[in-house]
């Protein structure tokens, strides 16, 4: 035995599983994929230009620390998580979810207004601001298992993570087009992003939400301690802190990586454009995967594309290298961490949900805030080869989890 909640019982007279999800709850969830895919956008317009945006305005010495501003969301994430699930266990996940957009609203504005101040700090404000609405965004496939039978509980998350297919369109069109619109430069890609939220939050306000029942507060719950030292939960844990601080630090400092590698910062774009569609677009099918190979079969599938994704960086720097690993990247990303998310979402109950979800993404972004600071700090001081090779020394740590626990609970692999 693992400690881990069994979501549903077999029943003595066994009812027929649905062979397809109910209307209602396709047309929530394709709003909700609607919400990820804009929202993800943002973020991406934020990782592809921030970091060129900061080199604008900082001098030479400073240009180890152009990632700070992402840092900082990923800051904000870790500051605001707990709070932001907290609130949508008492108010509902509209309201949590429509408080996040307007955060994005403030967050963009002040990047905006810091890089026409040229005023570096302020830019980092902006990303604490930002930081929530993303805190937010992550909750969104959390949400997607209450919109949807328990039988979809994969697909649920595999379609709301599918909607980033979108912003891998979106965001990086946006990237390319908007920075030159007027001066100063990347200006027009942070207003952008405020439009952007604008329209998630009016988005929002057509998803029928489960009403919040006393049960769901007020129900039996073990303590967070209990909850998070279940093997399962400690898995699904490490997965998507290793899938996440991975697919960050490669991405963080590939932009920068480009430009340090002789080639145009119009490429920038590109690369992030195929590394979103990497990430993306298995979604459609992954949580079929998972339904018929398993959730453990799928995540060590993902960490054997990781593998793959730093050896092809570790082969060249041209154009098509950077965009060979950051997809093989992406699609590693996508099968670790939706992977890890079903598990995760077997391991608690339902008054229990607040707080095991907001411990994972704590810890999630954690790591991402430390791997988003370091990918330019190492890119300066010991350059795309080393990077990778500490990226492939993460997953290796994934890789050993999953095995470990296989071994110890052959039942639940």
């Amino acid at each position: 035995m693992d400690g881990s909640i069994k979501v549903q019982e077999t029943p003595a007279t066994p009812t027929p599983t649905p062979s397809r999800m109910p209307s209602r709850s396709l047309r929530n969830i394709a709003l909700l994929a609607m919400c990820q895919a804009l929202t993800q956008s943002s973020n991406t317009l934020m990782f592809a230009s921030s970091a060129l945006a900061v080199l604008t305005i900082v001098s030479p010495d400073m240009r180890m620390w152009a990632n700070l501003p992402i840092t900082m969301q990923h800051l904000g994430v870790m500051l605001t998580v707990f709070p932001a699930s907290m609130l949508m266990m008492r108010r509902g996940r509209k309201f949590g979810f429509r408080t996040g957009s307007v955060m994005g609203m403030v967050g963009a504005s002040l990047a905006a207004l810091g890089l026409g101040l040229a005023s570096f700090p302020v830019m980092c404000l902006g990303g604490i601001f930002l930081g929530n609405a993303i805190a937010n965004m992550q909750l969104y496939r959390f949400a997607a298992v209450e919109l949807a039978p328990g039988a979809f509980r994969a697909q649920a998350i595999s379609y709301v993570t599918a909607g980033g297919v979108i912003a891998g369109i979106v965001g990086p069109s946006l990237a390319r087009f908007t920075p030159d619109l007027w001066v100063p430069l990347f200006q027009a890609s942070f207003v952008a992003v405020v439009i952007v939220h604008i329209i998630v939050f009016i988005i929002l306000g057509f998803i029928e939400f489960p009403t919040v029942r006393p049960e769901d507060i007020s129900g039996p719950q073990r303590s967070l301690f209990e909850i998070v030292t279940q093997p399962a939960y400690m898995v699904a844990c490490a997965g998507s802190m290793i899938a996440f601080g991975v697919m960050s630090f490669v991405m963080a400092a590939s932009p920068l990586a480009i430009v340090q590698c002789g080639l145009s910062r119009t490429e920038a774009p590109i690369t992030i454009f195929v590394h979103v569609m990497g990430m993306f677009v298995p979604s459609f099918f992954t949580g079929h995967l998972i339904a018929r190979f398993g959730i453990f079969n799928v995540m060590i599938t993902g960490i054997a594309v990781l593998v793959g994704g730093v050896a092809v960086a570790l082969t060249g720097v041209t154009e098509w290298h950077f965009r060979g690993a950051l997809t093989l990247n992406g699609i590693g990303w996508n099968f670790l961490f939706v992977g890890a998310t079903t598990l995760l979402t077997t391991t608690y109950r339902p008054s229990e949900r607040g707080k095991a979800q907001a411990f994972n993404d704590f810890m999630v972004f954690s790591v991402t805030t430390v791997s988003s600071l370091m990918a330019s700090v190492v890119l300066e001081l010991r350059g795309w080869a080393d990077l990778n090779y500490m990226a492939l020394a993460l997953v290796l740590v994934a890789l050993a989890v999953i095995a470990v626990f296989r071994l110890r609970h052959p039942s639940r692999a």
